[in-house]
């Protein structure tokens, strides 16, 4: 038998103006888009002085993963368990934000979980081409680094890891907490953790520097019908690649 779950959801005109990364403050933000000629990603750093990282960056992502070096990286240390999550739609993507307690281990270095967000299709590339969609699972350190660990998403077997926030997809402003449902985190991600390794941004305004990205080599599936019901609500949510600028790709070993 299915489990019966109970919805509490809010609405919150704070939700429609924070960005996808949930790490900066929303307060006046101005409205910015994927798309247009009006706050679309060619006008992002026009919108607000904050926002200048966006046109004058060095190390801003997303990027196209091509010529990466082998390398011998830190394993991704993933202290994941089952946790209960929220969910929100913040106007720019679904996010799903989570209590402390999930970490992730890198070298001396680690970071707690803050939240997982949808792309689609995939911002990064892989040698030029683009997975359907992906999960970026965020996290902040002690000392207030961020470190983004991207998983790759291609249409195939349906994902049942992924179907308690398919089933909950909250409109526009709206912010769903589901009594009693819960994720099982280790299994959202590939069983094989190799990863590629850059310096980058943030994806959204203000397109902060800084940023270490972690993105798993091997994907993982979800069914077609998961991604048409994300795709419903977002069509297209990736900002265009961005020049590498001379940046080192690493690639574990």
């Amino acid at each position: 038998m299915s489990p019966t779950y109970v919805l509490r959801k809010t609405f919150t005109a704070t939700a429609l103006m924070l960005a996808a990364w949930s790490v900066h403050s929303a307060d006046a933000a101005p409205h910015w888009a994927y798309a247009g000629d009006h706050g679309g990603p060619k006008q992002w750093a026009e919108l607000d002085p904050k926002f200048e990282a966006c046109a004058k960056g060095t190390r801003q992502s997303p990027i196209d993963i091509r010529g990466a070096v082998k390398s011998e990286l830190p394993a991704l240390e993933f202290a994941y368990g089952s946790t209960e999550p929220t969910i929100v739609n913040n106007g720019h993507t679904i996010q799903v934000n989570f209590a402390p307690g999930q970490s992730v281990k890198v070298g001396d270095k680690t970071y707690e979980l803050l939240q997982f967000h949808f792309h689609t299709p995939s911002e990064e590339q892989v040698a030029g081409k683009h997975a359907a969609m992906v999960a970026h699972f965020v996290h902040r350190n002690a000392a207030g680094e961020l470190g983004v660990v991207g998983v790759l998403i291609q249409p195939g077997k349906s994902n049942a890891a992924y179907a308690p926030i398919f089933a909950h997809l909250p409109r526009a402003g709206e912010k769903i907490t589901v009594d009693d449902l819960k994720l099982d985190l280790p299994a959202m991600l590939p069983t094989e953790k190799g990863y590629y390794a850059f310096e980058g941004s943030l994806t959204t305004p203000p397109c902060s520097e800084g940023v270490n990205w972690m993105v798993l080599k091997k994907p993982i599936t979800l069914g077609a019908d998961q991604i048409k019901t994300f795709r419903r609500i977002y069509n297209a949510n990736a900002r265009p690649i961005q020049a590498l600028n001379g940046r080192i790709i690493k690639e574990s070993m």
